[in-house]
């Protein structure tokens, strides 16, 4: 069996791209999209591919809209969002708080996962009442069938996040890419804002995870395991080179994780529910209170029920 497959090449899947990690039963047949995100709308709109990273709270807003694919507990991506918030020095947000009554940029949609976990530091660590922002999206949303709150107020097509902050139509932005160089971060030192919050509160977000179409789920019962298990074994041969510091051309996620490891002392890629439970809830938390869900999901329900209990 051939899956068409799409994951962007890093550090835990890289043996599975280049084929030092073969997958029993089945192939998985890698397509690279240049913009990853384009990827994400394919599968959510077009079920295009068989096996697909995924943000993860686009997965939770398809999966809420009946998009008939399920995930698999494989975290590709991890991060931390303090840095993602900008502003123009001009726009007086000297704090957070200062966001209250404004109108924020985001990159794209609302729904990106980026601006949902800035966002919840924007509430949990400096008290932001969100529902008091006026969320202005860039573009549209994956899930089409998707309405958001009230205070989101899209922007029209083709804006510009950088020009709308130097004008000061916007207080600040969420996952601006490029821009004048005299843009700010809201949240000072926020690199090491983000170790901090590790440290302090174990914060530590996911952002993409693996889905697979259901019907081919159906059809090949063991396929989520053998799925879980191909990406797992490439995974811990990167850690192990992590943790032997034995990577030539470190990448700044190269960086973060062997930050992550020397803070945490454990494996900063876990893969299954359990190591990420409190992780998942919190992003759900985020999510249901961001007007993206409408209800809160049990976690064991966003998975393939043969993945429930596995773990690397």
């Amino acid at each position: 069996m051939r899956l068409r497959t799409v994951t962007r090449t890093q550090g835990n899947n890289r043996a599975l791209k280049e084929g030092r990690v073969t997958p029993k039963g089945f192939d998985l047949v890698f397509e690279e999209v240049p913009v990853l995100v384009d990827g994400f709308r394919r599968m959510v709109r077009g079920l295009e591919f068989d096996v697909c990273e995924m943000a993860m709270t686009t997965y939770l807003c398809a999966k809420a809209h009946g998009v008939p694919f399920t995930a698999l507990p494989i975290f590709l991506v991890r991060g931390f969002h303090h840095g993602a918030i900008v502003c123009a020095p001009e726009a007086g947000v000297r704090e957070p708080k200062d966001l209250e009554g404004r109108k924020v940029g985001v990159n794209r949609g609302y729904t990106v996962t980026t601006g949902v976990w800035a966002r919840g530091v924007l509430q949990d660590e400096y008290g932001v009442d969100l529902s008091a922002v006026i969320w202005a999206p860039s573009g549209d949303e994956h899930v089409a069938e998707y309405r958001p709150p009230a205070n989101v107020e899209p922007l029209p097509p083709g804006s510009d996040l950088a020009g709308l902050l130097a004008t000061g139509e916007l207080a600040a932005a969420v996952g601006v890419n490029a821009g004048p160089p005299d843009l700010l971060p809201l949240i000072p030192d926020a690199t090491e804002a983000g170790f901090a919050s590790l440290r302090d509160r174990g914060h530590y977000p996911v952002n993409h995870l693996v889905v697979v179409r259901d019907d081919l789920l159906a059809a090949h019962p063991g396929l989520a395991t053998d799925v879980f298990d191909a990406f797992a074994e490439a995974k811990n041969l990167y850690v192990d080179e992590l943790r032997r510091d034995a990577i030539e051309a470190p990448t700044p996620a190269d960086r973060m994780y062997r930050r992550v490891m020397e803070i945490t002392g454990a494996d900063p890629l876990p893969y299954g529910i359990a190591p990420n439970r409190v992780v998942i809830d919190e992003l759900i938390g985020h999510a249901t209170r961001q007007g993206i869900l409408d209800t809160r999901p049990e976690v064991e329900s966003l998975f393939a029920e043969s993945t429930v209990d596995l773990s690397a």
